[in-house]
């Protein structure tokens, strides 16, 4: 049994589906690997514009496999760091995944599971779904995944919740910033995430990127003139770009730019 699905379930979007249900979706190392390998692929794949990440079952994911922390549990301090570098290497590289991001939440997302959320571009979740950093019930820290989720959720969430351990809900965790949307139903879910899917399509896949990149050097810096030279090159390198000046074209030719020219994206209309 394949531990995380790989799916196109349209041109251009790749659906990565966490797969072990029975234990609600805990990852290991295999299931990490696998992930890493699937992104590296999605990431030198340019028919593949939008990925998404879900999971089978009742809940997303409860975070870390037991018996993957009891095999550790003896191992070195340098076998520790061995073994927590490979998710925080996964957390990065999702984080920074060049391709637009759409996280899927059903049910628990406990733990690392959180950590997967917070690297997300997007995240929809039902009402129903259940939220928990509970590293320190056990006598942890939610360390790898502290950079995406203090990000996502704000110091000051971050200082109550990776204290007490606390299950948050769904509508919580939207009021905090960690989830895009809250929805009744996985039907609706479903229907949130294809009105993303479809309005990214849409976009020109070079300015997503970009203006991905752009949002992480932006708030590592200070206010300041620099700032106003590294934005004014920055726009002035895209409008010069071929995909800046097709874009562009497509605008005042009131016409559709050539990355669309092949869809059929229901809803979209010809520029006016």
């Amino acid at each position: 049994m394949s531990l995380v699905l790989v799916e196109q379930k349209q041109p251009g979007v790749l659906w990565l589906t966490l797969n072990r249900p029975e234990i609600h979706n805990a990852f290991n190392d295999e299931v990490i690997n696998d992930l890493l390998e699937q992104l590296d692929k999605a990431e030198s794949d340019p028919e593949i514009r939008v990925l998404v990440l879900a999971s089978s079952g009742k809940n997303f994911s409860a975070g870390a496999d037991l018996n993957w922390m009891k095999s550790m549990k003896d191992a070195s301090y340098e076998e520790n760091i061995f073994d927590a570098l490979q998710l925080a290497n996964l957390l990065y590289r999702l984080n920074h995944c060049s391709k637009p991001t759409i996280c899927r939440i059903q049910g628990a997302a406990f733990g690392g599971g959180v950590g997967l959320v917070s690297c997300c571009d997007m995240a929809v979740a039902v009402k129903s779904a259940t939220f928990a950093l509970s590293e320190v019930k056990i006598g942890l820290i939610p360390a790898t995944i502290s950079p995406y989720v203090v990000r996502a959720m704000g110091e000051r969430n971050a200082r109550r919740f990776f204290q007490t351990a606390e299950t948050f809900t769904a509508e919580r965790a939207s009021a905090m910033r960690l989830l895009h949307e809250v929805v009744e139903t996985e039907a609706e879910m479903d229907a949130q995430i294809q009105l993303w899917i479809d309005g990214l399509l849409a976009n020109g896949p070079h300015a997503m990127s970009e203006s991905k990149r752009l949002i992480g050097d932006v708030v590592a810096r200070p206010l300041s003139e620099d700032i106003l030279r590294c934005t004014s090159e920055w726009i002035a390198k895209v409008r010069i770009s071929p995909e800046g000046q097709e874009g562009l074209r497509a605008f005042l030719d009131k016409r559709k730019p050539d990355w669309l020219a092949h869809t059929n994206i229901p809803g979209l209309k010809e520029n006016p």
